[in-house]
């Protein structure tokens, strides 16, 4: 599962929404396998987010189901065999209305949050 740590090191899941949003993102930057796409995550989030495979590759899956990425199979950095993962124009136009609802979902939640 998608897990992001809290300050306490405990962990919680992120909503699945979340993690097709940020695989778009990753992939809207260049393909990459899907180990690259979870460590691409890690990195950015400096630590915070880590997806495993169990969660990972079904929303992959789905992601394609759906036309937002395709895929196809190549070699990775240390010549293994990988499948590759890019966006679609389609993917493009969802993560712009997945990051307009981000905006606009996270700014409600602040809002509320500063009130006293």
């Amino acid at each position: 599962m998608a897990r992001a740590k809290t300050k306490n090191k405990d962990k919680s899941d992120l909503l699945q929404g979340t993690l097709d949003m940020l695989i778009l993102k990753t992939l809207s930057l260049e393909q990459m396998h899907g180990w690259g796409i979870s460590q691409r995550i890690q990195q950015i989030s400096r630590d915070v987010l880590q997806v495993n495979q169990g969660s990972l590759y079904p929303a992959l899956h789905r992601l394609e189901l759906k036309g937002w990425i395709r895929s196809s199979w190549g070699a990775s950095e240390n010549n293994r065999r990988a499948k590759f993962y890019e966006m679609t124009a389609a993917g493009q136009k969802q993560l712009r209305e997945e990051t307009e609802n981000w905006d606009r979902l996270s700014g409600a939640v602040m809002r509320i949050l500063q009130t006293s």
